[in-house]
């Protein structure tokens, strides 16, 4: 399944690329996540729980930031483990200042499922991963007016 889109958010790349590789801001707006421990460097445990539609499952697995280049983008490699299927994505994340001092924080990857997450289908996934996109950018939003 492919992830894409963009988002602008009002504050500059600076800000923007501290707060995503701050894990407790990360884990405050990331939906449906409990956990997100610092294994070592850029590796971390992530526990979470979602609950949209057909899908709920508790999901146990890891996040890694790879490729990184300071203020402009990183790869997320995310492996997550459930009773209700796996799921492996490669995201990549770009930051790119725009006019008035905003990012645009885009990501275009792709996510492979497998158990009955991968039978539930395309759409029904499609429209969870929707969902949880616009969630984390609301979640995002309104913590960068406490930072």
């Amino acid at each position: 399944m492919e992830l894409t889109g963009s988002h602008v958010l009002q504050a500059p790349v600076q800000k923007i690329w501290d707060l995503i590789l701050n894990p407790e801001f990360l884990a405050k707006v990331t939906p449906g996540i409990s956990r997100l421990e610092q294994e070592s460097g850029d590796l971390y445990k992530a526990i979470a729980e979602i609950k949209i539609g057909p899908v709920h499952g508790k999901f146990e697995g890891s996040a890694e930031l790879t490729d990184k280049v300071e203020h402009e983008s990183f790869v997320l490699k995310v492996t997550q483990n459930s009773k209700i299927g796996n799921v492996e994505a490669d995201i990549k994340m770009l930051m790119k200042p725009t006019e008035n001092n905003e990012t645009e924080l885009s990501f275009d990857g792709v996510a492979n499922m497998s158990g009955l997450l991968a039978r539930t289908g395309n759409r029904v996934m499609s429209g969870v991963a929707n969902t949880l996109t616009k969630q984390f950018f609301s979640n995002f939003e309104k913590e960068l007016q406490n930072h």
